[in-house]
């Protein structure tokens, strides 16, 4: 499958990456530096370019399978990379006729809320995270509202850890057993997963242990 992903030098994007070219898929990387991504491999493909200028993710959208976003915004607890970067997505693969798309956000948009605790609800994504977590909300209406093969992904906290594929995912926001943090290949290792199995077709999973 050609495959394309915008944000490959991020955690979890780094390890789509790794993931899908071990799965022998064609992949697309689209990033501002190049040099971030240490990986060479004759199936992967950089294209640099900014997510925020519409013209260069339209050319690079054209002739893909499946597009995948795990857009971050680096240390910046501020701005709309997120949002803005994946209107522009929408926009380029509703022109151009590519319907499958995975879109990482957060656990806790949505009715997934219910499945926080009191730290997350009211300290990191009432207080410090609140502009990334209302960047996320933007992002999910657009994508929802895109007509597109869309399934978002809504992945607890990150830490370190290898694939294990030992993970909960599609739980209720009502569900308060889950602890609420995944590794970054894990959440890579269901991203793929949803490019052959459309179980979650227009939904929006939580994914956590």
């Amino acid at each position: 499958m050609k495959l394309l992903i915008f944000g490959a030098t991020g955690g979890v994007g780094r390890q789509v990456v790794e993931q899908a070219l071990e799965q022998g898929h064609t992949v697309t990387a689209f990033v501002r530096n190049p040099a971030k991504l240490d990986i060479q491999h004759p199936n992967l493909n950089f294209v640099q370019g900014d997510v925020l200028d519409f013209p260069s993710v339209e050319h690079v959208v054209q002739r893909q399978d499946a597009v995948v976003c795990t857009l971050g915004s680096g240390q910046k607890l501020t701005g709309t990379v997120r949002s803005q970067g994946t209107r522009h997505i929408v926009q380029a693969m509703q022109k151009s006729g590519i319907q499958r798309f995975i879109c990482q956000t957060t656990m806790g948009v949505g009715d997934s809320w219910g499945s926080l605790n009191f730290y997350w609800k009211y300290i990191m994504f009432g207080l410090i995270l609140r502009n990334v977590f209302a960047d996320h909300e933007r992002q999910e209406q657009d994508v929802k509202q895109s007509g597109l093969d869309w399934t978002i992904v809504r992945p607890g906290a990150f830490v370190d850890g290898g694939k294990t594929s030992q993970y909960r995912h599609g739980f209720p926001g009502t569900d308060k057993t889950c602890k609420l943090k995944i590794s970054r290949a894990d959440v890579a290792d269901f991203i793929l997963k949803q490019l052959v199995d459309d179980s979650y077709l227009h939904q929006t999973p939580s994914l956590s242990y």
